[in-house]
């Protein structure tokens, strides 16, 4: 049985594991310019801190748009999954990340852990400013699999919180009603 203490301080550590998982994640998708997973994030952020002071002050409603959000969070990421791995005739190499405003993908595209990167002369006159140009060699992990990791580390946080905000409808339900 969880105590009062024991059941804010897993809350709050798997709280703070997803922030600064999604804090790391915004990160990066700003530096990408990818534009729908940064809002996305947003969302997620502030939804985060209305769950864990839903769970801390036994607060049904936030607790309840907490666990919305978190089928909504799990649904996106389980897109961006099959995203980034081209299931079903999805393909990372469109804009639809950047909203089709920009040439721009992901970050770790050209920064991975080891990748190499060596900007190509234009193939075509007047095309300068095209991605297409940049060469990357030499990565340990591609690009793809680490969005996909991303992506994977948040389902299990987000389900790990979800699951501690629900522990005072199961511990207190007489501080619920």
């Amino acid at each position: 049985m969880w105590s009062d203490g024991a059941q804010v301080k897993y809350s709050w550590t798997l709280f703070a594991l997803l922030q600064l998982s999604a804090l790391e994640r915004q990160i990066f998708d700003f530096l990408g310019f990818q534009w729908a997973p940064i809002l996305g994030n947003f969302l997620h952020i502030i939804v985060v801190i209305l769950g864990l002071f839903g769970t801390i002050q036994y607060r049904p409603r936030y607790i309840v748009v907490y666990t919305v959000w978190t089928a909504l969070w799990v649904t996106w990421n389980v897109f961006i999954i099959c995203f980034y791995l081209e299931v079903g005739g999805l393909s990372k190499d469109t804009d639809l990340m950047t909203f089709n405003i920009s040439v721009h993908r992901s970050w770790w595209r050209e920064h991975g852990p080891g990748c190499v990167r060596r900007v190509l002369p234009p193939s075509a006159h007047g095309m300068t400013d095209d991605y297409t140009y940049v060469s990357v060699t030499g990565c340990i992990v591609d690009f793809q699999y680490l969005e996909v990791i991303h992506s994977a580390v948040q389902i299990l946080l987000s389900m790990g919180a979800n699951n501690s905000s629900l522990t005072p409808f199961e511990l207190y339900p007489e501080k619920l009603g």
